[in-house]
C-alpha cells in the first residue's frame, strides 16, 4: 500500500536493502528493493515494519512460528494494526531473546489491558496510536475540514455521513 511504499522510499533514500512481502506484488521501482516470500524475509530482515490490513490471512500473522525465523538481532515494528501480531507469543519471544526489540504503535486492544505480556516485555516500546499524527497528516487533516465546512457554506456539502 502507499504507506509501505513511502516507508520503501525512506529505506531506499538511506541505502538500506528492502525486502518485501505482498500476496499481489508490483513493479516497484525502487533501488535495493525487491519481493520475497514472507518466511525468507523474516529471514533475512534487520527490522520487520509491517504494513498491511487486518485480513483472516494476516490476522496473527506475527506469531511463534514466524518468530522463530527472525534473526536474534531483529526488531519488529508494527504500526499498522494491533492483531497482526499475536502479543502472547511477542512477549515470550522477546523475553527469551528470539528477537531483540518491538516497537508497537497499536495493540489488539486499546487502552491496552493490564494482562496484556507486551507491558512487561522485554525491549518493547509502546506509544498510544500515534503514527498517523506527523505533520503532514494533522495538514492534510485540518485542509479537509476547511474544505468541508468551505462546501457546506457554499451550499455543496460533501464528505457526508448519514445525511437527511
Amino acid at each position: 500500500g502507499r504507506i509501505g511504499l513511502q516507508t520503501a522510499r525512506i529505506a531506499s533514500a538511506f541505502g538500506m536493502r528492502i525486502l518485501a512481502f505482498d500476496s499481489h506484488p508490483r513493479d516497484i521501482d525502487l533501488p535495493n528493493f525487491e519481493w520475497a516470500e514472507l518466511p525468507d524475509l523474516l529471514r533475512q530482515a534487520d527490522f520487520v515494519s509491517l504494513h498491511c490490513p487486518l485480513t483472516p490471512n494476516t490476522e496473527g500473522m506475527i506469531n511463534a512460528e514466524n518468530l522463530s525465523l527472525m534473526k536474534p538481532s531483529a526488531v519488529i515494528i508494527n504500526t499498522s494494526r494491533g492483531k497482526l501480531v499475536n502479543n502472547k507469543d511477542l512477549a515470550e519471544a522477546l523475553n527469551a531473546g528470539v528477537i531483540a526489540g518491538a516497537g508497537l504503535d497499536v495493540l489488539a486492544v486499546e487502552p491496552p489491558e493490564d494482562s496484556n505480556p507486551l507491558l512487561q516485555a522485554k525491549n518493547c516500546i509502546i506509544t498510544p496510536h500515534i503514527a498517523w499524527a506527523t505533520k503532514e497528516a494533522r495538514s492534510r487533516l485540518l485542509d479537509l475540514a476547511v474544505d468541508n465546512i468551505q462546501a457546506f457554506v457554499a451550499g455543496n456539502s460533501k464528505n457526508v455521513v448519514n445525511s437527511f
